[in-house]
């Protein structure tokens, strides 16, 4: 499926303004999806990241979120909810997947962590919709974090906005807006795993 098609197709069955709740990794993958979406819907951004291993990493990546929210003009607000540190959950999921390799069965199981906690906190605040701006990042598995949406769809009632943002340049206008904005870029997802993999790399 291109997910990218689909995507507008869905957007065009929306009125304008519809809320939408978008789960957010960080601020510049966040830059270039809200230059993408933000005048279809009236969106609020969901920071929830058990991956992150460091609360200090954490809070500046949380940060970053604030001060791009500061620093945009979108055609509607965007509202942020701050999601709690809570890297106990991620450290329990990823019991027995330790030996995974990046990009494996570890980081499925991580996606579906975060966008089940979106869904949820979705269907909690009464959000009809809601998304991720994960696939805009290469090194995630975009066919994977869309069937998880598609999937939590039989458990909770808003629906998923399918999405590939690294479709139409989407990735790279993530570092050109970064650049705009000044935005910290990370050089790992977060979690312990990764950090030790891009140490070795």
């Amino acid at each position: 499926m291109n997910y990218d098609l689909e995507m507008e197709k869905q957007m065009r069955e929306y009125e304008e303004t519809t809320p939408l709740l978008l789960h957010a990794c960080c601020a510049p993958c966040s830059s270039a999806v809200l230059e993408r979406i933000a005048s279809y819907f009236q969106i609020t951004i969901y920071y929830y990241n058990p991956n992150i291993s460091k609360k200090e990493e954490y809070e500046k990546r949380l940060q970053e979120v604030r001060d791009l929210l500061n620093k945009i003009n979108p055609k509607y607000p965007v509202k942020l909810i701050e999601g709690e540190f809570e890297n106990e959950k991620f450290e329990k999921m990823a019991k027995g997947l330790e030996q995974e390799p990046e990009r494996g069965k570890r980081c499925y199981k991580c996606y579906e962590l975060r966008l089940k906690e979106t869904a949820k906190k979705a269907e909690e605040l009464g959000f009809p919709l809601y998304a991720t701006t994960l696939t805009l990042s290469p090194h995630k598995n975009a066919t994977w974090i869309n069937e998880i949406g598609h999937n939590l769809e039989e458990s909770y009632l808003p629906k998923y906005l399918y999405s590939d943002f690294k479709k139409k340049n989407g990735y790279q206008r993530s570092i050109e807006l970064s650049k705009k904005y000044h935005l910290y870029r990370q050089n790992y997802c977060g979690c312990i795993y990764s950090m030790r993999s891009q140490e070795e790399e």
